[in-house]
C-alpha cells in the first residue's frame, strides 16, 4: 500500500486530512509532517493550507520546505488543497506575494461588487462558506465515480485564475464563475476541501491514494 506524506508547514487542517485519507486507504502509511526528507521519501503527497497566503508561503520557507514542495510537485503525485492550490500559481492578491511558480496565474479575490448576487438576486458574502456544485472541465482519474456537479465544501474569500485554460479540471458558480480544480501532469489541485466533502470528496482521496499518473 502507498506511503502519502501530508505537509505541515503550521498552517492546514492537517488531523482531518489525514484522517480521511487514513479511512479510504486502509494499510497506507500517512505521514503528517514538517521533514523535507520525510516529504521527499513518500510516494504521495498532500499540501493542504488554511488562513492568508503571506502567512503560508512565510511559514513555508521558515520550515525549509519549498524545496522539497516543488521537487514533490515535479515527481510524484501531488494533491494540493484550498491555500495548497493557491500556493502553486506565480501570484496572489492577497498580500501582493509570490507563490510558487508551478502554474502560471494569478490568485484573486471575489469581486465586491454588485456581480455577487444569488440567482434570486440576493447578496452572497465573502467568503464563500458551504457547500456548492463542482461542474468538471476535463476528465481525470481523480473524477472517478463523482458524479458531474456533485457538491463539495468550500471556505475561501480567494481563488485561482490560470493563465492557461487547459489546466482547469473544474469551475464552480459563485456570483461568478471561478476555477473549482486544476490539473497538469501528475498535480491535482482543488479550492474546496475534499476532507469536509462526504462522500464525494471521498471518493476524490480515495482517486489519488491510487492514482498513478
Amino acid at each position: 500500500m502507498s506511503s502519502v506524506a501530508i505537509i505541515d508547514y503550521g498552517m492546514g487542517n492537517l488531523r482531518s486530512v489525514a484522517k480521511a485519507i487514513e479511512h479510504v486507504a486502509t494499510g497506507a502509511t500517512v505521514v503528517v509532517t514538517a521533514d523535507p526528507a520525510a516529504v521527499l521519501a513518500a510516494e504521495r503527497v498532500v499540501f493542504p493550507g488554511q488562513g492568508a497566503m503571506p502567512d503560508c508561503m512565510r511559514e513555508l520557507d521558515a520550515r525549509g520546505l519549498r524545496p522539497a514542495v516543488l521537487e514533490a510537485a515535479r515527481s510524484k503525485p501531488f494533491l494540493g488543497i484550498c491555500i495548497g492550490q493557491q500556493m502553486l500559481f506565480d501570484h496572489s492578491d492577497e498580500g501582493d506575494v509570490p507563490g510558487l511558480g508551478l502554474f502560471r496565474g494569478h490568485v484573486r479575490r471575489f469581486p465586491s461588487d454588485a456581480r455577487m448576487t444569488a440567482p434570486d438576486g440576493g447578496r452572497l458574502k465573502v467568503p464563500h462558506m458551504g457547500w456548492n456544485e463542482v461542474w468538471q472541465k476535463q476528465a481525470h482519474p481523480l473524477w472517478a465515480g463523482i458524479p458531474d456537479g456533485s457538491r463539495f465544501y468550500y471556505v475561501h474569500s480567494y481563488y485561482v485564475d490560470p493563465a492557461d485554460p487547459a489546466v482547469i479540471a473544474a469551475t464552480t458558480e459563485y456570483g461568478i464563475p471561478f476555477t473549482g480544480a486544476v490539473a497538469q501532469a501528475n498535480i491535482f489541485a482543488v479550492q474546496f476541501h475534499p476532507e469536509k466533502s462526504a462522500q464525494a470528496g471521498l471518493q476524490l482521496l480515495s482517486n489519488f491514494m491510487s492514482w498513478k499518473p
